[in-house]
């Protein structure tokens, strides 16, 4: 029987990317230009919002993209897209041909540095994306709910890595839908610090896949000694620490306070000499 631990500690998400904190134009790459098109709006807290939207349903062969600014990895292996957007129903719009959508596809592009905003459609149609999925929505509106302000706004997340490059750029790629993508956050995930077992751990980046466990190396703390090693920990995918091996213990003439100090027997005696005086039932448990 194999046992797995756990530490419950919160993960940490660090945000690289978050549109709804732009208090200006997003300026992102959108070609042809009768595609995408970036405007102000409202979520559906009615907090203002730049949105990119696009609806060409009545024209055939759609091929629409977007595509962000640069975006610095900061030295994570994978990253995660958090999408929120509404698409009209297709069914709720008259005479629609059989060509509307209500789904898009996300790509990115990794590369070491910013790209010339001078370079043309050309090179931008041609890059090597890469596909991470197909997004469709949980829900869709129509033209009645639209109008009512009833926005249903839908919001999926997808990762990918490994992540080589300095960083990347995501495109978005419409075919023929009714949609706005109300905002796009861009993020990772890292195992917070942790004392276990009397042996430090730095906060560690999760590893290139969802399945990954990155090994982070322990140190003793301060009056402790290894008493079995190697020490470590693993970070996986969700940020999780799990599967503690090796530890430390408090060396001789130190004993452990609250699982993660060892204080010695002078600074307790101290201690307890100076509680003694204000009260006089003091006890004190090394003694």
């Amino acid at each position: 029987i194999f046992w797995i631990f756990f530490l419950i500690l919160s993960v940490i998400v660090e945000t690289v990317m978050d549109t709804r904190t732009a208090t200006a134009e997003l300026g992102w790459i959108a070609y042809p230009a009768s595609g995408w098109e970036e405007v102000s709006g409202y979520d559906e807290n009615l907090n203002t919002i730049r949105t990119y939207q696009v609806c060409n349903v009545f024209e055939p062969s759609q091929n629409n993209w977007l595509l962000t600014t640069y975006i610095d990895r900061r030295g994570a292996q994978r990253v995660y897209v958090e999408m929120r957007f509404t698409v009209r129903d297709c069914s709720s719009i008259p005479s629609v041909p059989g060509s509307c959508k209500e789904t898009f596809n996300l790509y990115y592009y990794e590369t070491d540095s910013v790209i010339a905003t001078t370079k043309g459609t050309a090179f931008w149609m041609e890059a090597p994306y890469l596909k991470v999925d197909t997004i469709a929505a949980d829900e869709s509106f129509s033209q009645v709910d639209f109008g009512g302000r009833l926005m249903k706004v839908n919001t999926e997340v997808r990762s990918f890595g490994p992540l080589s490059h300095n960083g990347f750029y995501l495109a978005f790629q419409d075919y023929g839908a009714c949609m706005s993508l109300l905002s796009v956050r861009v993020f990772h995930k890292k195992c917070p610090s942790v004392v276990q077992n009397f042996a430090n751990f730095p906060e560690t980046m999760t590893g290139a896949e969802s399945t990954s466990l990155v090994i982070a190396r322990g140190t003793c703390i301060a009056n402790s000694e290894e008493v079995d090693f190697p020490i470590k920990l693993y970070c996986n995918g969700d940020g999780e620490w799990m599967v503690p091996i090796g530890s430390c213990t408090c060396k001789a003439g130190f004993e452990p306070d609250n699982g993660n100090v060892c204080r010695g027997e002078f600074s307790c005696f101290v201690y307890c000499q100076s509680e003694a005086q204000r009260e006089p039932e003091a006890d004190c448990t090394l003694f």
